[in-house]
Order: structure tokens, then sequence, then C-alpha cells
């Protein structure tokens, strides 16, 4: 929750609507630092507090009222406090709708006050791991209650503010401070969604905890984050064939397999970067990629052109790779294809004689591709947990060049430049592609220098018979150096597309300038690792 994000130039400003007051609030902390002053402000803005045990007590401490929760169910703390918060006048009081009159009815016949605020603190259970406690105090700090009451009050948030954890201690302050004991529809919302997260993280540690150093069951039981995702399947290995692996998520959803053998994790990662590279393009083309990278591509007016120009590119690479399409694959490309071996192809429709083609090899993989929505955000396991972030959905066009050069690209170089962008966005770094009408010439790929990337895309293209007269390049970060200029314009580059933000882009501008080769940068890096 933002502690200012109810505030509009200086003053609340809600939609009066969903704005709810609360009049007793539930508190439960494991950790009572930062509490008093939360409690000291409930108390002066005559807000009911009810609390049991340690909290209880610290409450009481400081001279504030408060109610024990005994006194409400007429029920003590059992099982040496395992139990205390458990009852039905507490999680009724949570999880009654205040606008359903069945809901309301019934806290009044069974005397159970409304509850709008939940504090929760949770017992430390990763702390109490770390610290190498005994099987039985770990079990000890599995809290029970506080799970649940964090589970009840984010589920009826349009009704109460739930308060996960002490790290929202400050913000709930500054809350009560500003809106005297208010809350907005959007602010329960947000705290709900910490609420869940905290829960889920919470079990999740406690699964681990379990899971321990069992080979076997961990073999069984993947911990990964799967957004809710239940599909999993077991694959025959993973990257070698030493190591175990599961693909979590629903394939069927993504794709009709109409032939061929089980997909592998290879297969997998490259069918990913194969959608997500063609999802960049809307012409007729043809992609063929191997370890994730594109090693053939071509748009063209109609299909076979588009595969006979792909495959031009780098006809070794393309042995055992897998190819995508985003057009009806008919009998003659069918018949094309099927010249070279490969792993996988994808389309969204395959004509009945060019499935006749094509299921000729019966462990061809042949997907039809569907429609589906893709993830936004990319997680990859690091070090001793995970890193989190936004996918790379920014694809740079030709509104956002800006010419850096005395020469302005043409309107086909301009199309290159955008169609190169785009494939470099999809390519490991260190990269360079090269390009020209709608075709790849050459990439180098995942090099340590950018030079070296250029080089070898520039070898790459000779060996294939390309001449670079005319040609583009795409370069996915900037040149820290004129070099790389300096090398293409030699080789026949007549422009250039890349980020910018280099101290030298001047330097490399410069060259450009005394050599009529176009630049254009785009402001915006493509780092792929």
């Amino acid at each position: 929750m933002e502690a200012n994000s109810y505030l509009r130039n200086g003053h609340y400003s809600p939609d009066m609507s969903d704005v709810k007051k609360i009049k007793n609030a539930l508190i439960s902390v494991f950790y009572k630092d930062n509490l008093e002053p939360i409690v000291r402000q409930l108390s002066d803005l005559g807000i009911g507090i009810y609390s049991t045990g340690g909290t209880q007590k610290f409450i009481e401490d400081l001279g504030v009222d408060v109610t024990a929760v005994e006194s409400l169910t007429s029920y003590p703390s059992i099982l040496g406090g395992r139990v205390k918060t458990l009852h039905p006048k507490i999680f009724g009081g949570i999880l009654g709708r205040r606008e359903t009159e069945s809901d309301v009815a019934q806290l009044e016949e069974y005397d159970i006050p409304e509850i709008d605020l939940v504090i929760v603190d949770l017992y430390p259970f990763e702390e109490t791991v770390a610290s190498g406690a005994s099987e039985q105090e770990i079990i000890e700090k599995i809290d029970i209650g506080g799970i649940s009451l964090i589970r009840a009050a984010a589920k009826n948030f349009k009704d109460v503010l739930i308060v996960p954890s002490r790290d929202e201690y400050a913000n709930l302050l500054e809350l009560l401070k500003t809106k005297k004991g208010e809350s907005t529809l959007d602010e329960r919302k947000a705290l709900a969604r910490k609420g869940f997260a905290i829960s889920s993280k919470y079990d999740t540690a406690i699964h681990g905890f379990f899971l321990g150093d069992d080979t076997a069951a961990q073999e069984k039981e993947w911990e990964a984050p799967t957004n809710g995702v239940n599909h999993k399947t077991t694959l025959r290995y993973g990257e070698n064939p030493h190591q175990n692996a599961v693909f979590i998520g629903d394939l069927d959803a993504m794709f009709d397999q109409l032939h061929g053998k089980e997909l592998s994790y290879n297969n997998l990662l490259d069918i990913d970067a194969a959608v997500n590279l063609m999802g960049d393009f809307s012409a007729t083309s043809f992609a063929i990629l191997k370890h994730n990278n594109a090693c053939g591509f071509a748009s063209r007016d109609n299909l076979l052109d588009s595969w006979t120009d792909a495959l031009a590119a780098d006809p070794l690479s393309a042995f055992g790779g897998i190819l995508i399409t985003n057009a009806r694959v008919e009998k003659d490309v069918a018949e094309a294809v099927d010249k070279i071996f490969f792993e996988v192809i994808i389309a969204p429709e395959y004509s009945d004689e060019a499935l006749e083609v094509l299921k000729q090899k019966k462990n061809r993989r042949i997907l039809i591709q569907k429609e589906v929505e893709m993830p936004t955000r990319q997680v990859r396991t690091a070090l001793n947990g995970m890193l989190e972030q936004d996918i790379n959905l920014k694809t740079d066009t030709i509104a956002d060049m800006v010419t850096a050069t005395k020469t302005e690209p043409t309107d086909a170089e301009k199309l290159d430049l955008e169609f190169a962008a785009k494939l470099v966005k999809h390519t490991k770094s260190n990269t360079i592609v090269l390009a020209k009408n709608g075709q790849l010439l050459a990439s180098g790929v995942g090099q340590t220098s950018r030079v070296d990337a250029l080089e070898q895309a520039i070898t790459k293209a000779g060996k294939y018979g390309f001449s670079l007269d005319g040609a583009v390049m795409a370069s996915d970060a900037f040149f820290p150096f004129p070099d790389c200029v300096e090398i293409a314009h030699k080789a026949g580059i007549s422009a250039v597309i890349q980020p910018g933000g280099s101290i030298k882009d001047k330097d490399s501008v410069e060259y450009c300038d005394a050599h009529g080769v176009g630049m254009v940068l785009t402001g915006t890096r493509h780092f792929k690792h």
C-alpha cells in the first residue's frame, strides 16, 4: 500500500461509496516492535481493540483498553496457546458481509462484533529453521491462527482491512493519522493482495522444510513459482540426460500437438523463444531457431519464399532446429521443409495435404499454436533465491527511431532497421544482426564483445554468399567505441540501429557522418541473457 495513495493534491479525495470506517480491530502479532504508536492511535480514534496472549499483555501494559479474545468467545486459550482465535465469534466478525442482510442478521443473533481491521505478524517460521532449532521447536513456529486471520480478512477485503506484516505498520499508522480510521476499497484490496502473497510464501517455506533433503520427494514435488498453475508434466529429462525436469503449465491450452514424440525440455526452451520472436511480426514470416536464437528468418509475400530465404541464411544450423511460421502451411511449403531434418514445426494451421507430407517422419513434432494470454513477468532461479522481472515487451519501430547522423536512412532502410531491431531483441547478448530486404543475412550471437559478434556475423554472411552492400546492422546495446561502425561500413553496411547512451556516441556518429552511413537511435537497450 502506498502511504499517499489516497491523497489528491494534498487532500483526501476517495470514492466515498467504497470507504469503510474501522470500528473494531483485532491484533495478534509475534513481534511487537513499532506496534505502540498504532495501538495508541487506534485508542485515540475510539476504535475497539481485541487481542489475546502476549499481544494483549503488551497493550494492557501501555495502559490502553483492550478486550481479551477469551471474553468475547467465552472460551479459554487451550493446548498451550495452539488454539486462541479459531472461533466463530472471531471469524464471523471478520468474514461477515456488511451488505448481506442475512450475514448482518446472524452477527446480531449471535452477538458477534464486526471486526474491520486485522493486524497480524506471523510466527517467525523461516527464522526458526535458519537458527538450527530442533524439529519440535520449528513445528511450534508454524502459525495456524495468524495465517487463518490473514486469509479471512483478505478474502473479505470489501469490508475489512488486513495488515499482514509488521512491514506495513508505517503505512497503517499514516492511514490512521490522515484518514481517521477510514480506508478505500483500493487500499483494502492492495493489502489483501499482500496478505495472500505472504500466506503463499509462508506455506511454501513450510513445504520446503518438510521436503528437506528427501531427493525422491523433491523429484515428485518441484519448488517453483507456479502462479496458481497446477498442470505439471514430467519430462523425459532436463537440459541434459542426467537432470530431472518438469513443465509447470498447461501446454494443451497453448498448442494442439498433431504428431510426433513428446516435447523435451530443450524443445520447450526453443519453442518459447520461437513463439516470442514470431509474436513481434505481422507480415508472412518463417523462422528457424537453434538454441533459442534465430539462425534463419525472412518475411515475404508468400510463405514458400519466406521459408526459402529463411533457410538460406544458415542451412547448416537449420539441421535439428525449430521451425515456426505465422501463416497456414500448404503442401508446397510442407514438401520444402520436409527436405531437412527438424525437431518441431509450429504454425496456426495446416492443410490436410501438408499434414500428410509432414507426418511421414514419425518423431517429428507438429504443433498448432493457439491464441492464449502470455505471461508478463519472468522468473528464474539465481543463487539461493529467484530473480523476477517484467518480460521485455518493448518492440522498436520506425516511430521510435531518432536519426543521429547527417545521412537520413531511406524508407527501405528504415523498414530493414525495424526488421533487424525485432530480431536483435530476441537474440542472446552480445549480439549483432545483419539484414536486408526483410531477410536475416547473419547474426553474431552470445559473444563477450560486440566486435566479436559483428565479425562473427560478417564471416557467416560471407560463408553463405551474401553481399552486405546496402544491408543494415542492429545492435542490442550501444557501441562503446566507433570500431563497430567502422568494421560494418567497410563490410558494406549502409545504416545502423542501436539504443545509444554511450559517452562515446559522438565518435560513432562522426564516423558515420564522414562515410555517409545513416544511424538511428532508439533509447531502448535489449540485453538478453
